[in-house]
């Protein structure tokens, strides 16, 4: 309101005047607002006053000028005297119907925004409000229905938006979502729910009822518990197929039912589970069907259908109880099977969108319902597995033609060929005598030799290519899977008998061929067809052998794509599990394809898997490994095989162990060896567990462990493999290989000792001889634990001599090469010494020639005088200078020249050459 305009009330002759409010006038604003809490407080006791309370015409008069004075909307402060009053008129209404008008003046103003005067009284009054609220729905019980239809477009009126009226001053509106707010936390929703009971005989405020409650239901959780709290999703259902000419309290009650499943799903379904509320459900859903030709009607039908799916999750729902789902079954049966029953007898399908739509739900139905095993005798007595066959088998294949208006078309005929293959993959597992009986492995077989044909035009499936049958391939193979997956022989052998594996082979190489990306939808489909292959061949000699070197080659081929892609998110994980899965079951066992597996180098690539693959892959490849060793030609793979660094298999092996124990927290010393000869294999998970007692029936923890780490096939590989002259291994391995050597020692100790500790804890005490026997289990089990110790500390004494060996020898020719350079740096000194004193060099020379005379030999004959002795002399021809330091820049180039003795010249003059040496260089 605008400040500036003031009414003056009691002097209607002066015109109105714009101008701005005086504090006096301001103040009288506040003093009449006072007046009214006065007022209130009048009209309460002349309403309840026994000396009063018949005044009729007084009454009227008072109720009509408060709502006068209200009529721009009710303050907070004032709700708790206007509820009271209320109440009070509602109770006169039954005796004195005069009160109505009253009711209905107050609850249009109820629809106006409440009025504040300081913004913190939303928050003092909020309790007040939410009490009005409820009392408000509590009006609800007056018959009259002006009244009640009121009541319910009130509550209508709070989602939309109501302008205030012209305001005093002083006075301002609340927040546009504070009624919605406290609405939620009032009992207004539950109150107007439970009021339906009341509305049989108004059928148009039971409707506006239903569309005040969708709206309350659409609009908040807190709305849909209070409604479920008052058994609103039952309540519904039950009313929901009374009469009416409209056709809108169905829908309505449909609506409602899909808000509250929305919002609290388990509550819901746990209250229309009764018997009572699917009978309901089933005569409005029949009534829908047979009765319904507009497309308002069809989405209804649909509506319910799936508010039944809902309820067919839960394991308590009374469907088969109540018949609903024989009609259920009956109506999905239809066209393909003719019938007799009166559900079906007068059906006519349009076979457009709504009629699929019902079509895909009913098959989804069957799936849930198939965890009863009263749904499955149910299917086989109505046919559904040749139903669903007929839907899977391919258009040129399909029943007889029906005439061209009266047949899915072709795009709707594929989408419930890929919905019944989904349902076969859940159905065929659990009715394989009736799966077998329509030959389903025949017409799985037949549609993926379409799917992998070149020239099918039928087919775009979920993978969203004109032309692409994918998605009928993998659904295809995902019913091949879940139905080998069961064991059945039966089963096996009759897609065997069928070249099944072959086909399989043929079918995951065209695809490996094909140049399209992988995609998740690829992936599953080849890993699937590995499991169906596993399944196959595991337990049969003869299908290992049709395997084949082909089935080698696949395996080969995918174990040499590694693990690269293994956390790509695609599912190459899967297909990697599978591959090896595929190894060890149509693979090992079968000498021929060992042999070509491994002359395929298999092995290999296992164990280059293993050594790149991800810890939780390690358990599987080990296995197949383990398997293969007992073929004798698998060992020398084993022994020759490298990883990328030059580690040996059995170092590898080793330090999978070394890397498993410290996984599993074992107690080691800094070596690696045994720390605790009492406890030398027990893990800290085991540790923990000493003081559990298990039943006879459970494996205990020390047993347990066996088939949850490594440690005891990387222990019966080296079984295999020997612990003697095994290459690549360090004095390290040695200590770690000592410990693999005893494993099946101390896990037999470990397992004595907890049957001794199991007794203790159960208070069981063996006779004397008994535990004597336990005493000396455990002690040998110890001792062989200090014995292995003791090896242990040997190994390593051992490899500290040879470090200690090592270390001195490296320290010799640290010191030798320092002695060279010292003398080298000497020869150098003298030789500069020499180069650069006149005087030295003279010295030198003198003592050269000093030594080349008490060098000669002193004739003692005079023969020996006929004996000639010849001397050379060096001489320095030239000296050249190369960037290198020291002596080693030097380089000389030197000649010789004979020095004859006495006498020498009588036997005959001789003439020589100088002879030059070999150019040299002076080096360190």
């Amino acid at each position: 309101m605008d400040s500036s305009k003031f009414v003056h009330r009691r002097k209607p002759d002066i015109p109105v005047t714009l101008f701005r409010p005086r504090a006096s006038d301001k103040n009288q604003h506040i003093q009449e607002i006072s007046v009214k809490s006065l007022e209130l407080i009048k009209v309460i006791r002349l309403l309840e006053d026994p000396l009063t309370a018949n005044l009729k015409e007084r009454h009227l008069f008072v109720l009509k000028k408060l709502l006068k004075r209200n009529q721009i909307g009710f303050l907070l402060k004032d709700l708790t005297g206007i509820a009271k009053i209320l109440n009070i008129c509602a109770e006169k209404v039954t005796d004195h119907p005069e009160y109505v008008p009253v009711l209905c003046e107050a609850l249009q103003i109820w629809r106006l925004p409440f009025l504040k005067e300081k913004a913190s009284d939303e928050l003092n009054y909020a309790q007040d409000v939410i009490e009005f609220l409820s009392h408000m729905g509590c009006l609800m019980r007056v018959p009259d229905a002006e009244v009640r239809q009121h009541i319910v477009e009130s509550v209508k009126s709070f989602y939309s938006c109501v302008a205030p009226k012209q305001l005093l001053d002083g006075l301002q509106p609340t927040s546009p979502g504070y009624k919605l707010q406290l609405l939620e936390r009032s009992d207004l929703a539950q109150t107007l729910l439970l009021s339906m009971a009341a509305l049989d005989n108004q059928p148009a405020i039971k409707l506006q009822l239903l569309q005040t409650l969708q709206i309350l239901s659409s609009s908040s959780d807190m709305n849909c518990a209070l409604i479920l709290n008052a058994r609103g999703a039952e309540m519904i259902c039950l009313h929901m197929n009374e009469p009416d000419l409209s056709g809108q309290v169905l829908f309505r009650s449909a609506e409602i039912l899909w808000n509250l499943l929305e919002r609290g799903s388990e509550e819901v379904t746990a209250q229309l589970s009764s018997m009572e509320c699917i009978i309901s459900l089933k005569e409005a859903f029949c009534h829908q069907l047979m009765s319904g030709f507009r497309q308002s009607d069809l989405q209804l039908r649909n509506d319910l259908l799936v508010i039944t799916t809902l309820i067919a999750e839960n394991p308590n729902s009374l469907l088969i109880e109540s018949s609903f789902a024989k009609q259920l079954v009956v109506l999905f049966t239809f066209p393909e099977m003719k019938s007799h029953n009166p559900l079906v007898h007068n059906l006519k399908l349009t076979y457009n969108n709504e009629d699929l739509k019902m079509k895909k739900l009913l098959l989804n139905l069957l799936v849930l319902m198939s965890k009863d095993l009263g749904a499955l005798q149910l299917y086989k007595e109505e046919s559904v597995m040749l139903v669903l066959l007929t839907l899977v088998k391919l258009p040129a294949a399909s029943s007889e033609p029906r005439s061209a208006s009266r047949q899915w078309s072709s795009v709707q005929q594929e989408e419930l060929q890929l919905q019944a293959l989904a349902a076969l993959s859940t159905l065929a597992p659990l009715m394989l005598d009736d799966y077998m009986s329509c030959q389903g492995n025949a017409c799985l077989l037949l549609i993926l030799d379409w799917c992998v044909a070149q020239d099918a035009l039928f087919g775009q499936g979920d993978t969203g290519e004109r032309g692409s049958k994918k998605a009928q391939m993998r659904h295809c193979i995902r019913v091949l899977r879940s139905v080998t997956s069961v064991g059945e022989d039966s089963v096996h052998l009759d897609l065997c008998d069928q070249g099944t594996i072959n086909q399989l082979l043929g079918i995951l190489m065209q695809m490996e061929a094909s140049p399209d990306e992988e995609d998740v939808v690829t992936l599953e489909i080849k890993s699937d067809i590995q499991l169906i292959l596993s399944a196959l061949c595991e337990s049969d000699m003869h299908r290992k052998e049709l395997f084949g070197s082909e089935g080698v080659e696949m395996a080969v081929h995918f174990l040499k794509k590694g693990s690269n892609n293994f956390y790509s998110g695609l599912g190459h994980n899967k297909l990697i599990l599978s591959t090896v899965d595929c190894v060890w079951s149509c693979i090992v066992g079968c000498y021929t394809t060992e042999d070509y597996f491994l002359a395929k180098e298999g092995v290999s690539l296992l164990l280059d898997l293993l050594s790149s693959s991800p810890r939780c892959l390690h358990c599987n490849v080990l296995a197949t490994l383990l398997e293969l060793c007992d073929n004798p030609n698998t060992l020398s793979y084993i022994l020759s095989w490298r990883d990328g660094g030059g580690q040996t298999a059995p170092s590898f092996l080793l330090q999978l162990w070394r890397d498993e124990e410290e996984e599993l927290r074992v107690s080691r010393n800094q070596h690696g060896g045994i720390s605790d000869p009492q406890r030398p294999l027990l893990s800290h998970y085991q540790q923990e567990d000493t003081q559990r007692s298990f039943p006879a029936n459970v494996q205990s923890a020390a047993v347990l462990e066996l088939s949850e780490n490594l440690r005891s096939k990387i222990y019966s590989i080296f079984c295999k493999l020997g612990f003697q002259d095994l290459p690549g291994l360090s004095r390290k391995h040695h200590v770690t290989l000592s410990i693999v050597r005893r494993y099946l020692d101390f896990k037999v100790g470990e397992v004595w000792e907890e049957i001794s500790r199991e007794l203790s804890l159960d208070g069981v005490t063996p006779i004397s001889p008994d535990k004597e026997a336990l005493s000396t289990i455990c002690k040998v089990a110890e001792d062989t634990a200090r014995r292995v110790a003791a090896e242990q500390n040997r190994i390593l004494e051992l490899q500290e001599k040879e470090d200690i060996g090592e270390e001195e020898l490296m320290y010799t020719e640290i010191k030798s090469h320092w002695k060279q350079r010292e003398l080298t740096a000497k020869s150098w000194d003298s030789y500069v010494s020499k180069t650069s004193n006149y005087e030295i060099l003279k010295e030198v020379k003198a003592q050269r020639e000093k030594y080349l005379e008490s060098s000669r030999p002193n004739p003692k004959h005079e023969d020996a005088a006929v004996h000639l002795t010849e001397h050379f002399i060096g001489k320095v021809m030239s000296v050249e200078k190369t960037d290198a330091q020291g002596p080693a820049g030097v380089k000389l180039t030197l000649a010789r020249a004979p020095i004859k003795a006495a006498g020498q010249d009588e036997v005959g003059p001789t003439t020589q050459d100088p002879e030059y040496f070999s150019t040299v260089s002076v080096k360190e």
